[in-house]
Parts: structure tokens; C-alpha cells; sequence
């Protein structure tokens, strides 16, 4: 994703997923130009290009990225796939996916005097989370395993950063700008275009020594850089395993996703009541869905992570749904500070732990939990706990 979160909707865009802002921001010249964009020296042999570029890379992986690329601007494939996604109105209530024209598919046009975007990917899977294991265990709630720890958008937007300011110490000032989920930018595609891996059938990049447990963050850079070969062999062959084991069918079919079905939509942007029919559908996912990931072959390629802040924090990957169901709302903003978990916001997450906890099986802790938010002062959350009460009393 990411996105991680998200990478996750269409296979043109990272969870949220990550998840992505709704109103992402758009950088003027300024804004996205950390110095005056004058004529790059590489134009004029000021530097070496082939060279400058293996340093990036080299630079890249000490600020702990496992792998950096670096692609063209050009993505009309890629723009033709999601206009036909959006036409076909998958993206829901994500309205911010069809804003901004064709800034989000024109690297140059988001930031002017963009010549390359250098891609990078940062692992995050924490080591054995028993993620199969939390999912068969009902009383206990699943969270997206991108969103255990920190916030990974601090994170990586500062060693993006660092990279920019070690290019400059190199070559003097230059024109760049990070982002980081931040903005309409086709992180996904432009992974692929940057050699790092292929876009698979369940619309994320797969590596095929990394699986797809990665961040994925951008360098817009005005220096012509040599370009990486794409990675245009896509290796999924006859494999389904993605899109027969999604909980609520929201696979349209093979790199479609409908995210109107999707759980990570369902329960990060969905900001309304959760469809009555997807709800026994969701089990015990409280926020987001990995069970793509999970099921995919290549992620048995997949290294934990040694970045501390990807750590579980509060114990969120062992944790009963009833619970996080007793968290008030300070509690919820303390334990999420810095998290993920903070997107969503209180009352939705209430919301999808009633959701939860009406999956869950009839315990004397469950039914406790739902009682005690029978009056709860939300409208959402009390109707989310009467149908979750009501699938108990069937």
C-alpha cells in the first residue's frame, strides 16, 4: 500500500490502504520544489548520472529500504485502467479517487518539473503474529497487521526526506518532493514502471523475494536519472487462491476490486453503517483485511521487518474483541496516537467491533460488551449493536 497501506481498492492506487487521505493535497511549484528549479548539472555533464543514480539506491537501502527504483513518467496504461475502474463506480464514497484530473497519472503535471520518481519499498510485516491463527479465534480482534504499530507516513516521508538531502550533498540543490500517501500519485503502477515488482491479481505489487508486505514511498525528482526496466512479466499464473478466499467476494474478477465489498474499505473509509449483508461476512476483522495477502504463495518469500516502530503496539495483535469494546474515547485516542487506528475514528471503530463481537460466539464477555453499549450516545454505534445482540438471540 500500502497501504498500505494500503496498496489495496485498485491496482492503480495503496489500504488503506492503507489508507489513502480523502482530500489529498495538491503541492504548488513551491510547495513541491525544495530548491529553485534550475537547469539540472547533469544536463550540462556537471555529474555522472549512471553513477548518481547506483548511490541513490545504495543510499536508499541504509535509510533501511529494502529495494529502490527509479521510472519515467510515463502511465497512460495505467490511466486508462483506473478511468475504467472509476466509470464503473468501485470506488464508493472515495470520491478523492476521481479528483484531480490527470495530475494522479501525470507525475509532471502533480509537480511541475518532475523528470523522474524514484520508488522505493519499506517491509513491515512483524515477525510471527500468527495472523491465521487470530483469524480463527472469534473472540479475538483482527487488525491489519500494516496497522500494529506506528504510523509508517512520518516514518517514511523522513528517511525520504534524508535521501533527498543526501542526493543534495552530492550534487547540489535540485528540485524534489516525497510522498507518502499524501497525494494523487499511482504509487502502485509507478512500482511496477521502477522494476519493483508486478502487479498481481489481487490488485498489489508483488515481489517475488519480498511478497507484497511493503510500504511503498515516491522521491519526485527533476534530475533525468537512467530509468530501471519495468517489470512487465506478471508471475500469478493459473492462481486464484486471492480472489477465492476474500471473505465478501469483492474481487470483481482477476485485478479488480470492488471496494465497495472490501473489508479494509468497510471498516477504515466507509464512514456510514456497514451493509447489513457484508456484516456476517467480516468475522472478526476490525480493521482491514489481509487475508489476500495470507493466502498468497509469494509472501512465503516475506522477511519480517527490523523497523522497531512496525512493532505491535497494546498488544493489538492478541487482544478480545470485548475488550477494545470497553475502550472510552480517551482511552481510544491515547492507544492510537501515532497509529493507523487513528483513521477511522471512535465511533467507527465501536462500530466495527459490534460488528465483531456479533460474529463472535455467545460468551457471557460478548454479550456483557454489547449490553453495556446498548445506549451508547452514537446513533451508528447503537444500531451496529442491536443487530449484533440480535444475531445472538437467532
Amino acid at each position: 500500500m500500502s497501504s498500505n497501506v494500503w496498496q489495496n481498492y485498485t491496482y492503480l492506487h495503496r489500504g488503506f490502504l492503507f489508507m489513502h487521505s480523502p482530500a489529498p493535497d495538491i503541492p504548488t511549484l513551491g510547495q513541491a520544489i525544495k530548491e529553485p528549479a534550475a537547469q539540472p548539472r547533469a544536463a550540462t555533464g556537471g555529474f555522472d548520472l549512471a553513477a548518481l543514480s547506483l548511490d541513490i539506491k545504495e543510499w536508499g537501502r541504509e535509510l533501511g529500504f529494502q529495494q529502490v527504483g527509479i521510472a519515467g513518467l510515463d502511465l497512460a496504461e495505467h490511466e486508462q485502467h483506473l478511468q475504467r475502474w472509476l466509470d464503473a463506480g468501485y470506488q464508493g464514497e472515495m470520491d478523492y479517487m476521481a479528483a484531480h484530473g490527470r495530475k494522479r497519472s501525470h507525475p509532471d503535471e502533480l509537480v511541475p518539473g518532475t523528470l523522474r520518481v524514484i520508488s522505493l519499498r519499506m517491509d513491515y510485516l512483524p515477525g510471527d503474529t500468527e495472523m491465521s491463527k487470530r483469524l480463527s479465534q472469534p473472540e479475538t480482534a483482527y487488525v491489519s497487521r500494516y496497522a500494529l504499530g506506528r504510523d509508517y507516513h512520518k516514518l517514511i516521508r523522513k528517511r525520504l526526506q534524508q535521501l533527498a538531502e543526501r542526493i543534495q550533498q552530492a550534487i547540489g540543490p535540485f528540485g524534489y518532493r516525497a510522498f507518502v500517501d499524501s497525494a494523487p500519485v499511482l504509487e502502485k503502477a509507478i512500482a511496477q514502471q521502477a522494476g519493483l515488482g508486478w502487479i498481481g491479481k489481487n490488485t498489489l505489487v508483488l515481489n517475488r523475494k519480498a511478497g507484497s508486505w511493503f510500504f511503498l514511498g515516491e522521491l519526485f525528482v527533476d534530475l533525468p536519472l537512467p530509468v530501471d526496466a519495468p517489470h512487465v512479466s506478471e508471475h500469478c499464473g493459473s492462481c486464484n487462491a486471492c480472489l477465492d478466499i476474500c471473505p465478501t467476494g469483492a474481487f470483481v474478477g482477476p485485478y479488480v476490486l470492488d471496494a465497495r465489498r472490501c473489508i479494509s474499505y468497510l471498516t477504515i473509509e466507509l464512514k456510514g453503517a456497514i451493509p447489513v449483508e457484508l456484516r456476517p461476512l467480516i468475522g472478526n476483522r476490525v480493521f482491514g483485511c489481509d487475508d489476500c495477502q495470507i493466502i498468497c504463495p509469494w509472501n512465503r518469500f516475506a522477511r519480517p521487518t527490523s523497523q522497531g516502530d512496525f512493532q505491535p503496539r497494546h498488544q493489538l495483535d492478541n487482544s478480545e474483541l470485548a475488550q477494545l469494546f470497553r475502550w472510552t474515547e480517551e482511552e481510544f485516542l491515547s492507544r492510537t496516537e501515532g497509529s493507523p487506528l487513528r483513521r477511522t475514528g471512535y465511533q467507527n471503530w465501536l462500530r466495527n467491533l459490534a460488528v465483531g463481537l456479533g460474529n463472535a460466539p455467545s460468551s457471557i464477555p460478548v454479550l456483557e460488551a454489547l449490553e453495556a453499549r446498548r445506549d451508547d450516545p452514537s446513533e451508528l454505534v447503537r444500531e451496529h449493536v442491536t443487530w449484533a445482540l440480535a444475531q445472538h438471540q437467532q
